[in-house]
């Protein structure tokens, strides 16, 4: 079995890299330090957001980040809100990128 990287790490460290690309993020709600899901809202900043969620491949049993919802941020944030009522020890991390860059899909953050 692979040891789970802290919760809090993976968010400092995804943070950083995205300090390091000028795309500016933030913790919207902080969850538990060691084992807390992660979701990553994506706004572009025209009204419309994308809500990411690690996810596995089935077929590959590698992990993914995944679509959860997207369409008008009130939506998203409407989501986001039943998530969080779901699972109180949830982070979420907001990007805000009018070119939609977020890194998910870069090595080290999967």
């Amino acid at each position: 079995m692979t040891p789970r990287l802290r919760a809090e790490f993976w968010v400092q460290a995804y943070l950083r890299r995205l300090s390091l690309s000028e795309i500016p993020a933030f913790v919207v709600a902080r969850g538990d330090s060691d084992a807390g899901a992660v979701l990553v809202k994506l706004s572009l900043l025209d009204g419309t957001a994308s809500l990411f969620h690690r996810g596995f491949d089935l077929e590959t049993g590698a992990r993914v980040w995944d679509v959860l919802t997207q369409g008008p941020e009130a939506e998203v944030d409407a989501a986001i809100a039943k998530q969080r009522k779901f699972d109180p020890d949830l982070w979420v991390i907001e990007v805000e990128d009018r070119a939609g860059r977020h890194m998910l899909d870069q090595e080290g953050l999967l």
